[in-house]
């Protein structure tokens, strides 16, 4: 049985798939994949009281033989089925076009892609077969305006390997600002997992993923540099405590950051180190302006410039600045050689400095760094959208650069180690778009690190957990909209110790 949670390219899956072709009999690859998607589609349709009516569309590939052999299913199991084919059958694969003839027999109706029933049919399911993950250009013409109308449909919307329109590798729109993709409710993917479902647009378009290996034996895929993100990764690291313990057993962690208005980033960080077990936490200013939290007396208060940074783990960069002093005192803290994570304001500095990137490389000590899309642009003097369109690829260019674990933020983060091991986190929601979440991640990050987690498994499980928490509060209704990073640091202590008591 192959692992459902690795995750492969379009490369290593075509190889795959190649070599199970060369061993099976003509068709049976898409008939297994038809099989798998009728049975799913079935599936769907048994919790809609609609009149079972699903609208197929088939693209002029496999992609497209696969929908018209789950149409052919799906009709012999008693319900009306409408295909629509937007190009002209004698673009069908030798297999697809004995799909189509299977699809003709089974006596499914066949309508133009333009046919204003396509928009005005109260649909139970709609199945998309139009492009797999061959596609390389955006998506035109006819197939354009009928992905349009289909997403508008209000009813489940079932994918075939990858929504028409989506880069299986990188989540991304083909094409662009200029592309267009289905917006699936459910996809069905086939062979094994992709990257490209789970991260940047992908978890928008996907949906729920469903995984159809279509019979093809383990041994036959290679070993996977990518993986879905879930506690067996770092549980080793969260152990219940010991009766024989104190607060130095689980370490210090030293804010760096609050310079002038820009102390309440700092504070978000200590109080999520604090709560997530860290022994003590100072608030490291450069703000003189913070004699202590009257929320969380426990949090101590000094200047950036009084803290020893060789006995502590450092969280550099919330609300630190960019001035002459946070440039001097962060490169302090990267030589202590001390854990160390680096956010915000201290990933700017880096990415200005040609200095402190030298003292960064010079480390031994565990490094995390937990740049957002903008900041990872100037880390690697690139742009937004260039990060965005290969969010894997970035991640692991901005691992191997600066040697660190890099947590690439955003939708399906992506953590990256130096030896370009990926893994996507598949927690978290729209809640986390709010100020301050970010610094609420990196005070986890650290006071896993101080706690003894290796920089590895400290990193999976702080992006975890601090997903599964948003995830939990919007489960009791608080949020999506409108929740805020303080609210996070109670639930993320709630999840951490029911990990590690269960």
């Amino acid at each position: 049985m192959t692992d459902t949670h690795a995750l492969y390219t379009v490369k290593e899956i075509r190889q795959v798939e190649q070599e199970a072709l060369a061993n099976s009999p003509s068709y049976a690859l898409m008939q297994r994949a038809g099989t798998a998607a009728g049975e799913l589609a079935y599936e769907l349709l048994q919790s809609s009281e609609k009149e079972k009516r699903v609208l197929v569309l088939a693209g002029p590939g496999n992609n497209g033989g696969d929908a018209l052999e789950a149409a052919s299913q799906l009709m012999n199991a008693g319900l009306k089925v409408c295909i629509t084919l937007p190009y002209a059958s004698d673009h069908l694969t030798a297999d697809a076009q004995q799909a189509l003839q299977n699809a003709k027999a089974s006596r499914a109706t066949f309508i133009a892609s333009n046919d204003a029933s396509i928009s005005n049919t109260d649909w139970a399911l709609v199945i998309d077969g139009l492009f797999g993950i061959g596609l390389n250009s955006a998506i035109t013409g006819p197939a354009y305006e009928l992905i349009a109308a289909v997403n508008q449909l209000s009813c489940p919307i079932l994918a075939l390997d990858v929504p028409s329109g989506l880069n299986a590798d990188t989540g991304a729109i083909v094409g662009g600002a200029e592309g267009i993709a289905i917006q699936a409710t459910h996809t069905i993917t086939y062979i094994a997992d992709k990257a490209g479902l789970h991260t940047c647009e992908g978890r928008d378009h996907a949906g729920i993923v469903t995984v159809a290996a279509l019979d093809i034996a383990a041994e036959r895929f290679p070993p996977a540099s990518m993986q879905l993100n879930r506690p067996e990764l770092f549980a080793k690291c969260l152990r219940p405590r010991r009766h024989n313990t104190h607060k130095g057993s689980y370490g210090d962690v030293s804010v760096l950051g609050g310079s002038h208005g820009m102390v309440g980033a700092a504070v978000l960080a200590a109080r999520a180190a604090a709560k997530c077990g860290a022994g003590r936490v100072f608030i490291a200013c450069l703000a003189d302006s913070l004699l202590y939290d009257s929320m969380q007396a426990e949090l101590m208060s000094r200047l950036a410039s009084n803290i020893d940074y060789s006995t502590t783990t450092t969280v550099a960069g919330p609300g630190l600045g960019t001035s002459r002093l946070a440039r001097d005192t962060l490169g302090k803290a990267i030589v202590a050689n001390t854990p160390l994570v680096i956010d915000a304001d201290a990933l700017n500095l880096i990415g200005n400095e040609p200095a402190l990137q030298e003292k960064l490389l010079a480390r031994s000590a565990a490094t995390i760094i937990t740049p957002h899309p903008l900041e990872a642009a100037r880390l690697l003097a690139s742009t937004t959208q260039q990060i965005q369109g290969n969010r894997i690829a970035a991640a692991r260019a901005l691992a191997s650069t600066f040697r660190a674990t890099t947590i690439l933020k955003g939708s399906g983060t992506v953590i990256a180690a130096p030896d370009g091991t990926v893994v996507l986190n598949t927690t978290g929601n729209p809640a986390l778009a709010t100020a301050g979440s970010g610094d609420v991640l990196a005070g986890l990050s650290g006071a896993l690190l101080a706690q003894g987690c290796p920089e590895w498994e400290a990193a999976l499980a702080a992006v975890y957990l601090h997903g599964l928490a948003a995830d939990e509060l919007v489960k009791r209704g608080i949020g999506p909209i409108g929740l805020t990073a303080g609210e996070l640091i109670p639930e993320i202590r709630s999840v951490l110790n029911q990990l590690v008591s269960g």
